[in-house]
């Protein structure tokens, strides 16, 4: 069964929710507010797509982070297949995080 464009909405919702549950284990701060999540896509199968990227290519947990973030999503209801794709396309800087994350690190 195919899911509506309100279903779509609501899981890219818990999706959203449940990346706020990963945190790179350096920084206290979760993968979403990091700015480590660059897009959240939900196919009308139930199929979700994660792009992000890590806080350096060298990251110690490059192997292990993105399995965690598709083992977590996989546990959402109605996701049925979870694909976590790894870009430097912008690299990532501080200046993408969250003001919270900023907040949260003393850089405000």
């Amino acid at each position: 069964m195919a899911l509506t464009e309100e279903q779509i909405n609501a899981m890219g919702e818990k999706i959203v929710e449940c990346l706020k549950t990963v945190y790179d284990p350096e920084i206290p701060v979760d993968i979403y507010e990091l700015g480590l999540v660059y897009d959240v896509q939900v196919s009308t199968d139930g199929e979700a797509e994660i792009l992000m990227t890590l806080t350096t290519p060298n990251c110690p947990v490059a192997e292990s982070l993105p399995v965690e973030v598709e083992e977590r999503i996989k546990l959402i209801d109605g996701i049925d297949k979870v694909k976590v794709k790894i870009t430097f396309e912008p690299p990532w800087d501080k200046d993408m995080m969250s003001e919270e994350a900023r907040f949260s690190l003393g850089f405000l």
